[in-house]
């Protein structure tokens, strides 16, 4: 599997009680790769050590093939970032900001950059600091897409938007990607939207990565069981069990992760009995994780 983003063994204490510990990413190129996690998480500072906008106390990291920050000119003129808040000086209009951006990005389409402001209904001559929280969203994700980038990394890039004017920039970034094959990299609190878009999943808590994978493989693999009869202590499991609760009473509850179907035969050597398997959401798979990965700290 080619990567578009590495690392190993990354660190980052900035000394306020909070750190990033021991982290071990793998974006493959060309994927969606939807970053979850809950605010406090970690997702917007490991964003920006990524991109060499904060320097790492240990541990290394590779994007697009090359070390960073060592490479970070060479990164960031294939990357469209949106950042967590805008960065545009309000006092441009939407066409001056276009032009200073287009400057620093050799790759820049301006053909196409009119083609999806004319798209956004974004006004030439409007002052940025006059547009709506919606116009700004849409400018900013026309300022990554324009210089036709390699690589999109998007901290919350529809927070706040109304649903017409998600909709009107998520078709703009799975257009591009369709087209281009780049890689995503999203964060997001909405996860129904990244439920839908997604081929990766990673969940951030604490600083720390609780889990990564392919989106089927994670909606597939954590499953709701019921379960009768379950003795107190078990021996190996061929998955694994983030959490065992009572049932109503009438036997256990347990939340697995790892699951495949062929592994219902297990049940018979311990004398359990397996009554119901059920599905979770993404939503429901992501609170799930959470919850049993702050029980087991």
């Amino acid at each position: 599997m080619t990567l578009a983003i590495e690392t190993q063994s990354l660190g980052y204490a900035p000394g306020r009680g909070f750190q990033i510990s021991n982290l071990n990413m793998k974006v493959p190129v060309g994927s969606l790769y939807g970053f979850l996690g809950p605010n406090g998480a970690g997702k917007t500072t490991t964003m920006r050590l990524l991109l060499g906008l904060l320097p790492a106390a240990r541990g290394s990291i590779t994007v697009l093939g090359e070390a960073m920050p060592a490479a970070h000119v060479q990164v960031m003129s294939r990357t469209g970032y949106v950042p967590e808040r805008p960065h545009i000086y309000p006092t441009l209009t939407v066409d001056e900001a276009l032009r200073f951006h287009s400057a620093f990005h050799p790759r820049w389409d301006q053909p196409w950059a009119e083609e999806l402001r004319t798209q956004f209904n974004l006004v030439p001559d409007r002052r940025v600091g006059a547009l709506s929280k919606g116009e700004t969203g849409k400018l900013m994700m026309l300022l990554a897409l324009a210089q036709k980038p390699d690589l999109l990394m998007l901290d919350e890039p529809t927070d706040g938007l109304d649903p017409v004017v998600r909709r009107d920039v998520l078709e703009a970034l799975l257009s591009y990607v369709s087209v281009h094959q780049a890689t995503v990299v999203i964060s997001s609190h909405l996860v129904h939207e990244l439920e839908r878009i997604c081929d990766w999943i990673a969940v951030m808590d604490r600083g720390s990565l609780v889990a990564e994978l392919p989106m089927r493989q994670f909606k597939d693999g954590i499953k709701r069981l019921s379960v009768a009869d379950a003795p107190a202590t078990l021996a190996a499991t061929p998955f694994t069990i983030l959490a065992r609760r009572p049932d109503n009473g009438s036997g256990e509850q347990w939340l697995v992760r790892g699951w495949s179907s062929d592994m219902q035969s297990y049940f018979g050597a311990p004398g359990a009995t397996l009554r119901k398997i059920g599905d979770l959401d993404l939503e429901d798979g992501f609170v799930e994780l959470l919850r049993s990965f702050r029980e087991a700290k």
